[in-house]
């Protein structure tokens, strides 16, 4: 695997043209496996033997994975994503009591009112920039965060420390001195807001989940709290950051797809829907461990192997979706795809992200329906990971009627 991420989809063409499932290398030598094809991954993620709790992880079980290696967080912080079994049963279920539909639904009119005011702020960037504006930085990074911050009751102040620190958790190139202390950082933030939320109580996520850990005999520990409040930052921004961002790309660079959305033709659902196969958010997610010698597409995984999950691979696989897999189509009669997971540990917020990324583009291309990429995208920088899956900028131009846009009333 190139920890420095890059483009995923010719890569996986190649490997899922030898195969559903491939060996790899991750980084500090260490031999894994990925399963990319869609049926095969959607039985891996629902197999009775596989785990997703580290004590199956023969590498690091026998000492040979050191504290700084740059995918630890993945496979040791308390919470959801490394829990089997009833454990993770009573984990989600305590998370899922805050983090309700109701609460979702009530978020609507918050969302709906900063995706205005940052289409405002998205248009005054691109006024002060010749009328370029990179459209990550000043939308599609801000609505979520902010929307998560503000369900967590956490400083909006901090979102830009946030996001630094969970880049750096997610990342798969930085050394292990950086990885050591980014994970220190972030968890002393957190420890710090949890202990805040406990003096002064709020009507916040946080203060729910404290409540639970309070008030339930199968309460939350302090690191599955912090544990937790680290996956919802990290999840409930990244993911539908990466969403948005490659929702414009795709349609920018597919004018005829966008026209048919504006047309009523087809939905800004169905974009979101198409986004997440044809160029998923998350490339692989770290880790899940057979708990026996496992075959799975005609390749046997061997017990306590750390496995990716392709959501990126599974999204084109031609086996699932037809020789048009790699065609960005919205009016795809069959848009399934895994990005958000599937089985136990599907995303509890894919909800919100549905909604978040729905409104966003909605808005964004109602608004400035000539927005495109600028010149300057045509070089692509990538993340320094290969797990989330998205560029670092996008530069837009709004189009001509942009001031005359940003005047009119939403």
């Amino acid at each position: 695997m190139d920890p420095q991420g890059g483009c995923p989809h010719a890569a996986n063409a190649r490997l899922l043209a030898k195969g559903p499932v491939a060996e790899v290398i991750l980084p500090g030598e260490v031999e894994g496996m990925a399963v990319l094809g869609h049926e095969e991954l959607k039985e891996f993620l629902t197999h009775e033997d596989v785990a997703k709790n580290a004590e199956h992880f023969t590498a690091l079980q026998e000492g040979r994975i050191p504290e700084g290696w740059p995918l630890h967080t993945f496979t040791t912080v308390a919470g959801m994503t490394t829990a089997d079994g009833a454990d993770h049963r009573r984990l989600r279920s305590l998370v899922s009591r805050a983090f309700t539909q109701r609460r979702v639904e009530a978020l609507r009119p918050r969302v709906e009112e900063l995706t205005g005011s940052l289409l405002d702020n998205l248009a005054a960037a691109a006024d002060a920039n010749d009328g370029v504006a990179d459209l990550r930085r000043n939308f599609a990074f801000p609505l979520p965060m902010s929307v998560i911050c503000e369900l967590l009751g956490v400083d909006p102040g901090n979102a830009d420390k946030l996001h630094s620190l969970t880049t750096h958790v997610v990342s798969t190139s930085i050394t292990p001195e950086e990885v050591l202390a980014s994970n220190k950082e972030m968890v002393g933030m957190l420890a710090q807001h949890a202990a805040a939320r406990l003096a002064d109580p709020k009507d916040d996520l946080t203060n729910a989940l404290i409540t639970a850990r309070e008030e339930d005999g199968d309460r939350l520990s302090e690191g599955e709290l912090i544990g937790t409040l680290l996956l919802l930052i990290i999840a409930g921004h990244e993911t539908t950051l990466n969403l948005v961002t490659n929702a414009v790309r795709a349609l920018c660079a597919h004018r005829d797809q966008l026209e048919l959305v504006l047309r009523g033709e087809a939905t800004w659902l169905d974009v979101v829907e198409e986004t997440l196969r044809y160029d998923a958010p998350v490339a692989y997610f770290p880790f899940r461990y057979p708990t026996r010698d496992l075959e799975i597409g005609g390749t046997v995984i061997p017990r306590g192997t750390p496995v990716l999950a392709g959501y990126a691979a599974a999204g084109r696989d031609e086996r699932a979706h037809g020789e048009r897999a790699d065609t960005f189509d919205v009016t795809r009669e069959d848009s399934r795809n895994l990005s958000l997971g599937h089985g136990p540990h599907y995303c509890l917020g894919a909800p919100l992200a549905r909604m978040e990324a729905t409104i966003a583009l909605e808005r964004l291309f109602t608004r400035f329906p000539d927005l495109d990429v600028a010149e300057a995208e045509k070089v692509e920088p990538r993340r320094g990971s290969f797990v989330g899956n998205s560029v670092v900028v996008l530069p837009v131009r709004l189009g001509e009627d942009r001031l005359t846009a940003a005047a009119q009333p939403r």
